[in-house]
């Protein structure tokens, strides 16, 4: 029982070639492309809306030297909300919940922030490991911690987007088995359990989407203490 929970989280395969790449391109052929004309269509709109808005929202806290990274930033924010919305569809793969693939996202964009600090400011950067006015004692040893909170930052960007959306289709699997498996037995019970999972559904899509968002929003606040 264990193993068959976790199969759904094991990238699959065919002829032997892992699927993940298949998988990480589909977003992008979902959304159309912008047109040419004066008047777009009712999803065009709508898409730029939502665009428009993110991008305010996110580039509001940034100085302009920050506003360079607001194409990565929207780009990021769709792909993680559309693999993890599709991941929640019956019988497919949700290429978020592998550790691996964050932590591919979130070490590399993270360490842009840090380079771009110690670049374009290097006094600054160095200060945030040692608060000022801290007593001469202490300063070895916050410098340490200082140095371990600043290397945890991509780890736990990584960990927390991975360990809600597994959590998250976990409870979905465990719900529906238990459904399936009292509707011989108690079908009152089935039946409250079955409504608890369509709750449990619109939760996820919820927790789907406000994941994405706060994966792209720390990395905006990391990048505005380096701009």
């Amino acid at each position: 029982m264990t193993v068959s929970l976790f199969d759904q989280f094991m990238s699959p395969t065919y002829l032997g070639i892992p699927l993940l790449a298949l998988a990480l391109t589909l977003p992008w052929v979902l959304y159309p492309s912008p047109s040419a004309r004066w008047l777009n269509n009712r999803l065009l709109t709508l898409q730029g809306w939502f665009i428009n808005r993110f991008t305010q929202q996110i580039l509001t806290p940034l100085s302009l030297g920050g506003h360079k990274w607001a194409l990565i930033l929207t780009s990021l924010m769709i792909f993680l909300i559309t693999l993890n919305i599709l991941g929640l569809l019956p019988y497919t793969f949700t290429p978020t919940t592998q550790l691996s693939l964050n932590l591919g996202l979130a070490v590399p964009l993270w360490l842009a922030t840090v380079l771009i600090g110690l670049r374009n400011q290097p006094t600054a950067a160095l200060g945030h490991l040692l608060p000022e006015g801290t007593p001469t004692p202490l300063i070895p040893v916050l410098i340490i911690i200082e140095t371990i909170s600043l290397f945890i930052r991509p780890l736990a960007l990584g960990v927390r987007l991975t360990a809600n959306l597994t959590a998250g289709h976990l409870l979905m699997q465990l719900t529906s088995t238990a459904a399936f498996v009292l509707l011989s037995m108690m079908p009152t019970v089935a039946i409250l359990t079955t409504i608890l999972l369509f709750l449990l559904t619109l939760l996820e899509v919820a927790v789907a989407m406000i994941q994405a968002y706060v994966f792209v929003l720390l990395l905006s606040l990391y990048l505005q203490e380096n701009v």
